[in-house]
């Protein structure tokens, strides 16, 4: 069994802001209606993610200069390599999808970290999602099931520590050895009574590692 590893959100999380806001914003207005409907559990997630990422209608070259213009936590990149240093494996876990995921992780060169989300193409000026609902992690939600994708980690590693900023991971928190949470997930988890630190950067976090011996830098 291997020794640790650390899981994360991507949407909110790694970056400061959703990508389907930023697709909203510049391209589909009439995704504000829709996002209330979701809201009120009138569309499932997938759904509305689905049907914002059709709405985009611009060249390739423009949605990926668009994805790579959303800014993250300036200290994921190092916090990933430190993590790596010290013999944990890296994973982002997203309920998004994989397509705008693995552009960012290009644009600031972080390396040797596996992403675990919806899988996307573009496609006729979109981003279409490709999901298997025949796979061991499918939600019919969510389209990727993160409370599975933990456990079965946690088969694999001695403890599996988990960060996550909205209701999506309060899910996958329960599993988790440690759940770090960012905005509305610490709220969400303290209603459900599921244990947490709250935090709201990456480099908090690394100081939580050191403290606890798991992480020297």
């Amino acid at each position: 069994m291997k020794k640790w590893a650390f899981v994360s959100d991507f949407d909110g999380t790694i970056s400061k802001q959703d990508f389907y806001w930023l697709v909203i914003e510049k391209y589909f207005p009439e995704g504000q209606e829709l996002y209330k409907k979701w809201k009120a559990g009138e569309l499932l997630d997938i759904d509305f993610l689905k049907e914002v990422f059709l709405s985009i209608h611009q060249d390739e070259e423009k949605i990926i200069n668009d994805i790579v213009s959303i800014a993250i936590d300036e200290y994921v990149p190092t916090f990933f390599k430190n993590v790596q240093n010290n013999n944990g494996d890296v994973y982002i876990l997203s309920a998004g999808t994989d397509y705008y995921i693995h552009h960012l992780l290009k644009d600031y060169n972080i390396k040797n970290v596996k992403v675990l989300s919806n899988p996307g193409f573009f496609h006729e000026k979109n981003v279409h999602l490709n999901i298997d609902e025949n796979h061991h992690h499918f939600s019919s939600r969510y389209g990727i099931d993160k409370s599975k994708v933990i456990q079965d980690l946690k088969k694999e590693y001695e403890n599996v520590y988990f960060i996550g900023d909205s209701e999506p991971d309060s899910h996958p928190a329960v599993y988790a050895d440690i759940t770090f949470a960012k905005d509305a997930l610490q709220e969400i988890l303290e209603e459900k009574g599921v244990s947490f630190v709250p935090v709201e950067t990456f480099n908090e976090v690394e100081i939580y590692l050191q403290e606890k011996g798991v992480m020297t830098v």
